[in-house]
């Protein structure tokens, strides 16, 4: 018997000029305009244990009662453990629709079933309607800032990404209106605008009752698809519930996204695309291609747990833990951030958006902060034009109450050096303030949030409500909303 040369066994870098220029000419054109995600990147430093990360969106998975989910798992082995692990329908199964079903009814929702495809996780959602609805070029249009995970999806489908400015009241719904103007005087006519309008990542603020009732309207005035995602709506700690953008369209120009990642688990990788049936069809042959279906073990956990009966009891033990933890946060930022800073203050979700003055970089100062051992997402990861240089992200789901306040702390310090060195290097300038509007921008050119406070503690209560806001932009024919210079600016 002939014996086979092996190769040698060795590890190759494959950087070299030489190697480079080996595959660049295989890469497809998409790949110069594909981007990294922000919170992957900090995935292999944050992993380590003494390191306190505040950057991903991550639920606390310690909270899931070991012991339902080993019975839940053991009675999948003996009951049904062939299916479980035989390859499903490429929609999902009828049964994790149910489940869904009963998800998005406790948010006043009643979709049809045959209306839904079951996802692995809402990141693929958000692929799969992109890739079903974006040629290169096309226009899609965001909140600025918007989710950091949705940036690299529209850029690897190179599409035309335009922000539309935030306040406390979410996306500012007049500025999307001359957009939309300006685009269709220029021939041109958006896939679709994307929205997390409930405690808005990464933001934290809400869209206003006005705005989501104007925003259905100009769906249906224009035709235009909005891709409404809802991660974090059943995580409310305050305030009022508003109606879902899906249930006040009824389904025809509202494709849905969901997800099982934050009121379940994020490990089972399970969300749902909900879309009219000539979108969803195609979103069906898009699912296809990619996976062939979502995990038929995942789903059946689902239905085991669904089952029980005690889920809603599960999510609200969660609102409370995460209500504390939201408030801790908020709490160390008035005590450890310089009064230079400003941050938003939400009902709900996952995060809190802070701003400093706009000398501060947060991408250098995240370098700073990991010599520390604390972690958090740079604002710019959240735009596409390089906007968000003075804000950060921050998380508070994903830790106790003692590693946020050291976190906080920690991060605190540096910026407070930071600011510091500003003072002494430029002291005629004296000590500049951070507009605490939505995004990282000069403050006489920010919408200035309403419910942004400062580290002095003062409310900014410089911005009408939003019902006000919106009558008075409609009385005056739609001019833009007010413009204020923060105090101290």
């Amino acid at each position: 018997m002939t014996e086979v040369p092996q190769p040698p066994h060795k590890r190759r870098a494959h950087t070299s000029t030489r190697d480079l220029e080996r595959y660049a000419g295989l890469f497809a054109e998409r790949t110069t305009v594909m981007r990294s995600s922000a919170m992957r990147d900090l995935m292999a430093v944050t992993a380590r244990p003494e390191v306190i990360s505040l950057a991903g969106g991550l639920p606390d998975t310690s909270t899931f009662p070991p012991q339902s989910f080993a019975a839940q798992m053991t009675r999948i082995a003996q009951e049904s453990a062939a299916a479980a692990l035989q390859y499903g329908p490429t929609e999902g199964f009828e049964e994790t629709k149910d489940c869904i079903v009963e998800v998005m009814a406790a948010e006043g929702m009643l979709p049809d079933p045959d209306d839904i495809v079951v996802t692995t996780g809402g990141q693929q959602a958000i692929d799969l309607v992109t890739k079903t609805l974006v040629d290169p070029g096309d226009v899609v249009i965001t909140e600025a800032p918007t989710y950091p995970g949705a940036v690299p999806v529209f850029c690897s489908y190179q599409a035309d990404v335009r922000q539309v400015e935030m306040d406390a009241d979410g996306m500012r719904i007049d500025l999307l209106e001359a957009l939309l103007e300006e685009l269709r005087a220029a021939g041109r006519r958006p896939k679709f605008v994307y929205t997390v309008p409930s405690f808005q990542n990464p933001g934290g603020v809400t869209l206003s009752l006005a705005r989501r009732l104007r925003l259905v309207e100009l769906a249906q005035e224009h035709e235009l698809l909005v891709v409404e995602d809802n991660p974090y709506g059943m995580l409310r700690y305050g305030g009022e519930a508003l109606p879902p953008l899906y249930q006040l369209d009824g389904g025809d120009f509202v494709v849905y996204l969901g997800t099982f990642s934050k009121i379940l688990s994020p490990g089972i990788r399970l969300g749902w695309v909900v879309a009219p049936p000539p979108v969803l069809e195609k979103v069906v042959l898009g699912k296809g291609a990619a996976d062939l279906c979502t995990s038929t073990l995942t789903q059946f956990f689902v239905r085991q747990y669904f089952g029980e009966g005690g889920w809603r009891r599960y999510v609200e033990d969660l609102v409370g833990l995460y209500r504390g933890r939201r408030d801790t946060m908020l709490e160390a930022l008035h005590e450890h951030f310089p009064t230079a800073a400003s941050w938003t203050e939400p009902e709900g979700g996952l995060f809190i958006w802070a701003t400093l003055p706009d000398y501060i970089d947060t991408e250098d100062l995240l370098a700073k902060a990991l010599r520390s051992d604390v972690a958090f997402v740079p604002g710019r990861a959240a735009y596409v034009d390089g906007r968000g240089g003075n804000s950060m992200r921050l998380n508070f789901s994903g830790v106790t109450d003692e590693e946020i306040r050291e976190g906080i702390k920690r991060i605190g310090a540096v910026i407070t050096e930071q600011v510091e060195l500003y003072e002494t290097l430029a002291p005629s300038e004296g000590s500049a303030q951070a507009a605490p509007g939505m995004p990282g921008r000069e403050a006489e050119d920010m919408p200035v949030d309403a419910k942004t406070k400062s580290a002095s503690g003062d409310d900014r209560n410089l911005t009408p409500s939003a019902p006000e806001a919106d009558r008075r932009a409609a009385d005056e024919g739609g001019d833009v909303l007010p413009f204020r210079r923060a105090e101290g600016a």
